[in-house]
């Protein structure tokens, strides 16, 4: 394309926003309105997934070892643990460090153990975690196999909660996000098919003078992604506001809360919602032109 052609169809696009000021104005601030909508549930989503994958990999596997095991065997069920796929770290507790461990958990209830005198009935250990956490249910399984385990606990239940949870979000929010970026696209569609109507005799005897399709299509095509760009810039500015709110609000108050740090993070979502409003301008300028473009 030649430049001074890509400059006569910025011009038209720019000619046609400006002859609809209240339109284009109306638009812009409908798209920006919805990617702001886009960008928040973004971020909600991505920091969603981010706790589940935080409480994800907090998950560890028990694995309680027999009584009067010796050295070599105790050796033997590490060798045998070690060699299982995906394990991310795996440590040996014994008896001594896990009642250390049991009494500071106790804290001022120290009583319960010292009823049980010089006798230590919690067993040597070994505590695994993994690259993938929802391997941990098949690992337990196979660890019940091993010679000289006793048991295995990854507080079954709790875990299993879990994992159905996080997986309701991460499929919630590609929803919702779906939903939201189809609602974007409705809506430029329907403010380019306005614009569209209105030079509909126009197109018509650009067509019938021999214009073609590319030719009609490409002013109508930067328009939808100028008022996507526009929208999405002023979408950009609102939600890094309202995330570096959050931020400020969730640290002082929440601490605990594993909120993403909105740098580089919120780099990532400028380029979603930025390119997001380009693409869904295009893709709703071309669905508006397609009645028009048939002679």
């Amino acid at each position: 394309m030649k430049p001074r052609t890509l400059k006569y169809f910025f011009k038209e696009a720019l000619k046609s926003m400006k002859r609809n000021g209240l339109m284009t104005l109306a638009s812009i601030s409908t798209v920006a309105l919805s990617l702001f909508m886009l960008g928040v549930f973004l971020c909600g989503v991505i920091n969603l997934n981010n706790m589940a994958s935080s409480l994800e990999n907090q998950v560890q596997l028990s694995i309680y070892l027999k009584d009067g095991l010796t050295t070599d065997q105790i050796m033997a069920v590490g060798k045998q643990i070690k060699a299982i796929p995906n394990l991310k770290h795996l440590e040996f507790v014994n008896k001594e460090q896990a009642m250390k461990e049991f009494k500071a958990r106790l804290g001022d209830q120290q009583q319960l153990v010292n009823a049980l005198g010089d006798v230590n009935p919690l067993p040597n250990s070994y505590v695994l975690t993994f690259d993938n956490p929802s391997d941990v249910k098949a690992t337990a399984k196979l660890a019940t196999t091993f010679q000289g385990v006793e048991s295995t606990h990854y507080g079954q239940d709790i875990v299993e909660e879990l994992f159905r949870i996080t997986q309701v979000i991460r499929i919630g929010g590609i929803v919702l996000i779906a939903f939201l970026a189809a609602a974007t696209l409705f809506i430029i569609s329907n403010t380019i098919r306005l614009t569209v109507f209105a030079r509909r005799k126009e197109i018509a005897i650009m067509k019938y003078v021999g214009a073609t399709n590319g030719f009609i299509r490409w002013p109508f095509l930067i328009e939808g992604m100028l008022l996507g760009l526009v929208g999405a810039v002023i979408a950009v500015l609102c939600v890094g506001e309202f995330y570096h709110f959050i931020t400020m609000e969730v640290s002082e108050s929440l601490a605990f809360f594993p909120l993403v740090p909105m740098f580089p993070f919120f780099y990532d979502v400028a380029i979603y919602i930025l390119g997001g409003g380009i693409i869904v301008g295009a893709i709703g300028s071309t669905i508006s032109l397609k009645q028009y473009m048939k002679v």
